[in-house]
C-alpha cells in the first residue's frame, strides 16, 4: 500500500437547506476523489436545514451530521472538522455546498498540502479572478484588507470556503465566532498558534443557484463582519 492510500482525507460540506443541489455536489465530489490514491470520506453537516438536505446527501453517499438548529457557517464548519479530529483523519477539506467549487481543486489542494508540508491551505478565487463579479471582488478584497489590517495576515481570498487543513491543524485550529466572520477569526488563530498558512489558486464558479440564496454572504454582510471582528479583537486586546 502506498503512502497516500493510507492517507486518510474528511472531504467536509459544512451545509444549509441545499436540497436542490446537494446530491450532485456530493456526487462530483466522490467522482473525483474515487480516482485518486486518497482513503476519502465525505462528510456533510446539516446546519438546521427546513428542506431536503440530508436526505439528499444520505442517498449520494455521504455520511450526514445534523444539527436541530442553524448555529452559522463557522459552527457547521467547527462541527465537521471536530468530527474528522476525533476520527483520526490525516487531512481535512472544506467546500461549499452549493457547487461553486471544482472538485478537482478540492483534489488540487489536498496534494498542495501534502506537498508543501502546510498546515492550512486557502483555496484563492482572487490570484485569479477570472469569472468572479467585481463587487464579489471588491467585497473579497476589502474583507482579506481588514483580516490583514486588524490580525496580520495577509491571503488574498480571506472568505474562500475551499480550505485544506493538516492533522496539526485539526487537533489543535479552534475559533469563537459562529457566523461568517469565523473565515477572518481561524487565520488570527491559526496566526496565534504558529501554523503554516499558504494559498492556492481556484476556480470561481457562480451559477443562479449559487447567487441567488437569501443566505448567501454579500457586501452587505461584510459590515456586519467587520463589526463583530473589531469588537473580538477589541476585547481579546485589552483583556491580555
Amino acid at each position: 500500500m502506498s503512502k497516500l492510500a493510507s492517507t486518510r482525507v474528511a472531504l467536509v460540506i459544512p451545509a444549509y437547506n441545499e436540497g436542490e443541489v446537494m446530491r450532485g455536489v456530493v456526487t462530483d465530489l466522490y467522482k473525483v476523489f474515487k480516482k485518486s490514491p486518497y482513503d476519502f470520506q465525505i462528510v456533510v453537516v446539516d446546519d438546521g436545514s427546513k428542506d431536503n438536505t440530508s436526505i439528499e446527501a444520505k442517498l449520494a453517499g455521504a455520511h450526514v451530521i445534523k444539527h436541530i438548529l442553524n448555529t452559522g457557517s463557522g459552527g457547521a464548519t467547527a462541527t465537521g472538522l471536530s468530527y474528522a479530529q476525533q476520527q483520526c483523519f490525516d487531512i481535512a477539506t472544506t467546500s461549499d455546498a452549493d457547487g461553486q467549487h471544482d472538485p478537482e481543486d478540492v483534489l488540487k489542494g489536498v496534494e498542495e498540502l501534502t506537498r508543501k508540508q502546510a498546515d492550512l491551505l486557502i483555496g484563492s478565487r482572487l490570484i485569479n479572478n477570472a469569472g468572479m463579479s467585481r463587487v464579489k471582488v471588491l467585497g473579497n478584497k476589502g474583507l482579506s484588507f481588514i483580516t490583514y489590517v486588524l490580525f496580520g495576515i495577509n491571503v488574498t481570498d480571506s472568505q474562500s470556503g475551499l480550505r485544506v487543513f493538516s492533522k496539526r491543524a485539526l487537533a489543535e485550529l479552534k475559533w469563537k465566532t459562529s457566523g461568517y466572520e469565523f473565515c477572518s477569526e481561524m487565520l488570527w488563530r491559526a496566526k496565534q498558534i504558529n501554523l503554516n498558512i499558504g494559498e492556492f489558486p481556484i476556480k470561481a464558479i457562480y451559477t443562479d443557484y449559487s447567487t441567488g440564496k437569501p443566505h448567501r454572504q454579500n457586501n452587505w454582510n461584510a459590515f456586519n463582519i467587520v463589526k463583530t471582528l473589531v469588537a473580538r479583537r477589541l476585547v481579546e486586546f485589552f483583556g491580555e
